[in-house]
């Protein structure tokens, strides 16, 4: 009779790995920023994403870029060191570590919905209602937002030229690309709606309480905005 074929020791099972924790999109686009080539300090963060997220995804406070850099560095996703004595002023600067890095692949190429784009036009709530407000005070609000859009079109085109040709930047560029069709749209948008703020409106509705006038677009006839 054969003799029973020795068996190899049985491994202990191996602890489960602890789901990454649910971060929110901001968390996600300072590590981002630091998934490039480099350590960079907060101050260094804030004006890059003020120089490229910031036309197409957030603006943020220098306070909100240290607040996500400490969950980042406590969730053991980003490190940092602080300056030697050689320098004059002391900084720290962070850098993605080797996790953060896995975790960040990993939500990038999720399989979840990205999710709809939010827009929230002050400029268009002001126009919204401009029943409220003088016609020629309208029309210069959207002349300023034509030229502020055309400064960040510049602004967009000169971070493009800056960029251009340096591989590690070729996603970024995408992005900025897009951040100036955009842009130029909102400018072609915007003329049409001062274009359409020349056309003469008729009789302003009353603003006494009570006055009844036509139904708002979007609102079921007979449903009162006020009512509760």
């Amino acid at each position: 009779m054969a003799a029973p074929r020795p068996t190899s020791p049985q491994r202990p099972p191996s602890p489960e790995r602890e789901p990454a924790p649910e971060l929110p999109p901001t968390a996600w686009a300072v590590l981002g920023l630091l998934s490039f080539p480099g350590e960079r300090t907060g101050y260094e963060l804030k004006k890059w994403a003020d120089a490229s997220l910031r036309h197409f995804y957030w603006s943020p406070a220098i306070s909100q870029i240290y607040a996500e850099l400490r969950r980042l560095e406590a969730l053991g996703y980003a490190t940092s060191r602080r300056s030697g004595p050689e320098e004059p002023r002391a900084k720290r600067s962070y850098a993605i570590t080797a996790e953060g890095r896995a975790a960040l692949v990993g939500w990038a190429g999720g399989a979840e919905d990205a999710g709809p784009p939010i827009l929230k036009h002050p400029l268009l709530l002001r126009v919204w209602l401009g029943h409220l407000a003088a016609p020629e005070h309208l029309r210069a609000l959207v002349a300023e937002h034509i030229a502020h859009t055309r400064g960040e079109l510049k602004e967009v085109r000169d971070a493009l030229a800056r960029a251009d040709g340096q591989e590690a930047w070729t996603h970024p560029q995408i992005a900025l690309r897009w951040s100036g069709r955009r842009l130029e749209a909102e400018i072609e948008l915007a003329e049409a709606m001062l274009a359409d703020l020349a056309e003469p409106a008729g009789p302003a509705p009353s603003a006494r309480a009570g006055t009844t006038g036509p139904t708002p677009p979007g609102q079921p006839p007979g449903d009162s905005p006020t009512q509760g």
